[in-house]
C-alpha cells in the first residue's frame, strides 16, 4: 500500500520538485494549490519525469469550509507538506495585512483539519529569514530567531511559533520545520524550474529573464553592504538538493526518529555567496556577458545569511551536493527550454 501525501502549493517552486522526488520514492502525491503563482501545466511536466500524473485540487487554503471539505476527501493521508504562501519579500513591506491573512490563515486551516482527521505528520515550509540580522554566522539552529526584516519572514517565525504551541499541547503532531536558505536551479530534465508570474522577486530568475532579452538589464540591490564585495551575500543551494531533503525528513517523521514532536533543520550548503559571485558564476557556465547595474539597497534585505548545515548533515543524512556553478547552468538551460516552448 503507498503512502498517500499532501503537498499544498505543490505545482509552486520547489513544491514541484518535491512532488518528483515523492512520486519517485513511490508515494501517491496529492497536491491543492490556487495556482495564484503557478501553472497547471506543471502537472503534464511532473508527469513527463516520473511517469505519474499527481491528484489535484484547486483550492484557495484560505478558505475555511473548501479546505475542511479537502480534507475529508483525503483524510487517508499519512501527513502534509506544507508549501502553499505569498513570499516576495519586497511585497509583504507594502502589503503586509495580505501577508499575514494568507500566510497564517493557510496554516491555521492545515492544522485544524489535521487535527480533526488525526493527520500526525507535517513538514512546514520555513526560511532563514527567521533569523533576522543574525549576530553570528554561519547561522545554527541554537541561534535566537529574531524579528525579521519583512513581514513575509515574520509569518514564517509566526507560523514555526503556532506549530510549536501545539506541539506542547498536542498528542499526535509530529512536526519538522525546513529553514531554507536560497534555493536556485531547476531538474536536470528542464520540465520544472523558477517561472515566476510577473517581475521576478528573485535573483537567479532576474538573471536569467535579463539574459534571455525579458528584462533590459539587472539591478543589483546594494553595493555597499559590509561584505568582500559589498553586494549581499547568500546560501544558495539547489532546488534538486533541497527537494531530497523533504523525502528524508518526512523518513524521518513516518519512522518516529525525531528526538521531539518538533524539529527545526538548516537547508543549506554552508558557504555564502554574493550577488557577483553568482553573476560571475552564470556568465562562466554559460558563456553570456550579462547586463547589470547597482540601485539602492532594497528594504527588507540583511547583509549576509549562511548557514552550518551540520545538524541536517547529521539527523537527516543529508548533504547539499551540487555546485553554484550547477545551479546557475541549470537555472540558463531551464530558462532557454521554457522560451522555446511557448
Amino acid at each position: 500500500m503507498k503512502q498517500k501525501i499532501i503537498i499544498t502549493g505543490g505545482t509552486g517552486y520547489i513544491g514541484s520538485h518535491t512532488a518528483v522526488e515523492f512520486i519517485t520514492k513511490g508515494f501517491n502525491v496529492v497536491i491543492v494549490d490556487n495556482l495564484s503563482n503557478s501553472d497547471i501545466s506543471v502537472l503534464d511536466r511532473i508527469k513527463e519525469i516520473t511517469g505519474t500524473k499527481p491528484e489535484f485540487e484547486q483550492i484557495d487554503l484560505t478558505d475555511n469550509e473548501k479546505t475542511k471539505s479537502f480534507f475529508e476527501r483525503h483524510k487517508d493521508v499519512s501527513g502534509v507538506i506544507n508549501f502553499a504562501a505569498l513570499k516576495a519579500v519586497g511585497e509583504s513591506v507594502q502589503k503586509p495585512i495580505l501577508y499575514y491573512q494568507n500566510n497564517i490563515n493557510i496554516l491555521l486551516n492545515v492544522l485544524e483539519n489535521m487535527e480533526t482527521y488525526g493527520i500526525s505528520n507535517l513538514i512546514f515550509s520555513s526560511s532563514a529569514t527567521v533569523y533576522g540580522l543574525p549576530e553570528t554566522l554561519p547561522i545554527t539552529e541554537n541561534a535566537q530567531t529574531k524579528r525579521p526584516t519583512s513581514p513575509y519572514g515574520n509569518t514564517k517565525k509566526v507560523a514555526e511559533e503556532i506549530i510549536e504551541d501545539l506541539s506542547k499541547v498536542s498528542e499526535s503532531l509530529n512536526a519538522i520545520s525546513l529553514r531554507y536558505f536560497n534555493p536556485i536551479g531547476a531538474h536536470n530534465s528542464l520540465k520544472i524550474g523558477e517561472a515566476p508570474s510577473g517581475i521576478p522577486n528573485n535573483l537567479m530568475p532576474f538573471i536569467t529573464q535579463t539574459a534571455a532579452g525579458l528584462r533590459d538589464e539587472l539591478k543589483v540591490f546594494g553595493n555597499d553592504y559590509d561584505t568582500p564585495d559589498g553586494t549581499a551575500v547568500r546560501d544558495y543551494l539547489h532546488v534538486v538538493d533541497l527537494a531530497k531533503a523533504h523525502v528524508l525528513a518526512y523518513d524521518r517523521l513516518l519512522h518516529k526518529r525525531s528526538k521531539s514532536n518538533f524539529e527545526v533543520y538548516n537547508l543549506g550548503t554552508g558557504i555564502g555567496y554574493s550577488v557577483l559571485d553568482v553573476i560571475q558564476s552564470f556568465e562562466k557556465t554559460t558563456g553570456l556577458k550579462l547586463n547589470y547595474s547597482f540601485d539602492q539597497r532594497r528594504e527588507g534585505d540583511v547583509p549576509q545569511l549562511y548557514s552550518n548545515p551540520l545538524k541536517a548533515n547529521k539527523e537527516l543524512q543529508w548533504k547539499a551536493t551540487l555546485s553554484l556553478d550547477d545551479m546557475t547552468l541549470s537555472s540558463w538551460e531551464w530558462e532557454q527550454n521554457l522560451r522555446k516552448n511557448k
